[in-house]
């Protein structure tokens, strides 16, 4: 039996039909699976932050400056000395510090902006030198004058800006395995770039960091911080604060903006160097993985005056995994400002 061809052209149409609606069909149902496993993932993110917030709430006080509320602990009295954490976790990096140094100094530690509990502004880059800015203010309004600047990792290009801004106000600078350079020297290659311009992007960085990015982000956690506390191991409670504070979206955006922030400002901010005349001080460990021969290393050289104090058998992390070498590289910046103004010794809690 055989059709003839308008039977041919009907079951033509007939079976076309059937097969579009098929697909539109099967689209629906995946678009559908694809809303709901969003909206399960945004439910999951949001509940992951507020458990992570009320199992580990703000410990200290909040400063504004240009609407901002910025998050810092103090603690001690005598030289104020401000300390800055890297792109990892938050003024908690300093616990031990703030023990250890809080009977000799003004201990202030700061949540920089978008870490922890201190806002961020919600356009544009935080660059270095705005994070700067913005430090600047906070100590003007907070009393802290001729303060010691602390800076580990990424906020060695912070502290660094700030000292090429604010020279006149410091009284020296310390520096922990510091990030100074770009290029090469900063480990941040393609898939970072990548993944910066989709999660600062308007619409794509907004879905991915209230849905993937929190459970990988979470996953991430346990890698990152082997890496920089290696050799040491990683405290158990300073894991489960991690674990449970760092993959906010808001601070994984931080993050993000930081190293783009990085990138787009180190050479700038590097060319700079031999310009700056105030005591400094580099403390690098001499196990570090983040290339310190790129970093540290390079910037004791650019800056001839400056004392490198080297820490054996010291990673990364070193002001949560040695904190007394933060205090030995502060008494060394202390002989350094005595020698410069003719005193005999460090300044003490009451001096």
């Amino acid at each position: 039996m055989s059709l003839d061809k308008d039977g041919d052209s009907r079951f033509f149409w007939i079976t076309h039909s059937q097969s579009q609606k098929g697909r539109i069909t099967v689209v629906w149902i995946l678009t559908g699976i694809g809303l709901l496993a969003a909206a399960a993932l945004m439910g999951y993110s949001r509940q992951r932050v507020r458990r992570a917030e009320s199992e580990f709430p703000p410990t200290g006080e909040f400063v504004t400056v240009e609407g901002i509320r910025l998050h810092y602990n103090s603690k001690g009295r005598g030289r104020p000395i401000v300390c800055l954490h890297g792109g990892m976790l938050s003024s908690a990096d300093y616990s031990g510090v703030m023990e250890l140094a809080s009977s000799q100094y003004r201990v202030l530690v700061f949540d920089r902006p978008g870490y922890g509990y201190s806002e961020r502004p919600g356009k544009g880059i935080m660059t270095p030198q705005n994070q700067a800015r913005l430090l600047h203010e906070a100590l003007k309004k907070l009393g802290a004058t001729e303060p010691i600047l602390v800076g580990h990792s990424w906020s060695g290009l912070l502290v660094l800006s700030y000292a090429l801004q604010y020279s006149d106000e410091l009284a020296g600078i310390v520096l922990l395995a510091p990030g100074a350079y770009g290029g090469k020297a900063y480990p941040a290659g393609i898939a970072d770039r990548i993944l910066n311009a989709l999660v600062l992007s308007p619409f794509v960085g907004k879905l991915l960091l209230h849905t993937l990015l929190v459970p990988l982000g979470g996953l991430a956690v346990k890698s990152v911080t082997d890496a920089t506390f290696a050799p040491d191991p990683v405290p158990h409670d300073y894991r489960r604060l991690a674990q449970a504070v760092w993959p906010r979206p808001a601070q994984i955006r931080a993050n993000r903006e930081d190293i783009e922030g990085f990138i787009r400002n180190a050479d700038a901010v590097s060319s700079r160097y031999g310009e700056l005349r105030l005591p400094v001080v580099i403390a690098v460990g001499d196990s570090d993985p983040f290339r310190p021969e790129l970093q540290a290393y390079r910037l004791h050289r650019e800056i001839p005056h400056s004392k490198l104090l080297k820490i054996e058998h010291t990673g990364h992390m070193i002001p949560q995994a040695r904190p007394e070498a933060v205090l030995q590289a502060l008494n060394l910046l202390e002989k350094e400002i005595a020698a410069r103004e003719g005193q005999t010794g460090p300044r003490t809690a009451n001096g």
